[in-house]
């Protein structure tokens, strides 16, 4: 299991921040993006920060989809601050833009050197992680994505000296989350629990989690997916729907920062190795990709992993009543209606994806080999391909 030393959670935890930064260090960056840096909750938190006696300064620039040249600007503009401990607030981008700061204020470029898996030399600046959307879970995990200019996809930092120090995930803080965010922010975060949860299950290997980051799917990662998937299916339509319920909002939080927990460890699969390209050449969100794309790849891969989606089906409450087949199916087809109702889109067509990038984008899917090994049905182009035709369609 790899997660956070300190994971605080609830309604107005956000509270803790000046005592939790104090007790890492007297000066702190945060990294944030226009919004929050100009709303009355930054200045809540800087107030309280103050009186910790934590010196502040606060870089809003964070772009979405995290671009390298961003992070540089970051890391140039405060080096000469030599901040001791970095607060990322806000979305995905935000906690990223955190990780990767403190990643640069102690190791040197380039940054490509750090690309893949265990590639960070040693410990970095300690992270506090405060999410606002409740779907990417990099509150919890050993990942950042980036976009750099030079690779066709994004790619991706794997290594467990990115886990934030603490997290702090005060559902409060995602009532104002538009529905559309909310909705795309939810499914990425039931995607994860779902992917953690099917993903393969390798040998205990002695070494095995000092050679992974992600090591496959184990009984540590399987209760947190599970608790996960169950708090989100039964709660999203309504945080999505009624955005002040903040039971809803909490349970859905938590259910997202359970799904972080789990993906952290055991890793993701295709929808997300298919995703990256989707995204790339579409420019849209990630969470809307993923949205779009797990059902598919759920009918994909069913036939490899029937008993594993008949437990997802009756942990989230939709059990055919029959075998696992039938639990299997009735599940997939829960998933579909569930994001169909929060207004997911049923086809890639919709994200305008055009016909003859396919090719492209399957073999674009196939360089996410970390994604692609821990499938739990055999991944090659061909099958990428029927995947994303079947998208196409929305059949």
């Amino acid at each position: 299991m790899r997660a956070p030393a300190r994971l605080i959670f609830g309604p107005g935890q956000r509270k803790a921040l000046g005592r939790a930064a104090a007790s890492l260090g007297s000066r702190a960056l945060i990294c944030t993006d226009t919004r929050l840096a100009n709303s009355p909750l930054m200045q809540e938190l800087l107030d309280d920060l103050a009186a910790h006696d934590v010196s502040v300064e606060v870089f809003d620039g964070t772009e979405p989809e995290l671009p390298l040249e961003g992070i540089r600007d970051c890391v140039d503009r405060h080096r000469e601050f030599r901040p001791e401990v970095i607060i990322g607030i806000g979305g995905g981008s935000c906690m990223d833009l955190a990780k990767m700061v403190s990643l640069l204020m102690k190791y040197p470029e380039p940054v490509s050197q750090y690309y893949g898996e265990f590639k960070v030399p040693g410990p970095i600046v300690p992270v506090i992680a405060i999410p606002t959307t409740a779907g990417t879970g990099s509150e919890v995990t050993p990942v950042a994505v980036i976009a750099d200019s030079d690779r066709a996809v994004k790619v991706g930092i794997s290594s467990p000296e990115l886990i934030p120090h603490t997290a702090i995930c005060d559902p409060e803080l995602t009532l104002s989350c538009p529905a559309g965010l909310t909705a795309i922010s939810g499914a990425d975060a039931f995607a994860h629990a779902l992917e953690a949860f099917s993903a393969i299950r390798r040998p205990p290997a002695p070494g095995m989690a000092m050679e992974r980051v992600f090591v496959g799917k184990n009984v540590l990662s399987d209760q947190y997916a599970l608790s996960a998937m169950r708090l989100i299916f039964a709660n999203l339509e309504k945080a999505v729907k009624e955005g002040s319920d903040i039971e809803a909002r909490s349970a859905v939080m938590l259910g997202s920062t359970y799904a972080g927990l789990a993906f952290g460890t055991a890793g993701t699969c295709a929808a997300h190795a298919i995703q990256y390209p989707v995204g790339a050449q579409t420019h849209t969100a990630h969470g809307l990709g993923i949205g779009v794309l797990l059902p598919y790849t759920m009918e994909f891969n069913v036939e490899a992993c029937e008993s594993v989606y008949a437990e997802v089906a009756r942990a989230i409450g939709v059990d055919a009543g029959g075998t696992d087949h039938e639990a299997a199916h009735a599940g997939i087809a829960a998933v579909r209606a569930l994001f169909q109702r929060i207004g997911i889109p049923v086809s890639l067509r919709e994200l305008d994806v055009k016909d003859e990038d396919l090719d492209q984008i399957a073999e674009l899917s196939m360089g996410a080999a970390r994604l692609v090994e821990n499938n739990p049905r055999i991944l090659d182009k061909h099958s990428v391909r029927s995947i994303l035709d079947k998208a196409m369609s929305g059949a």
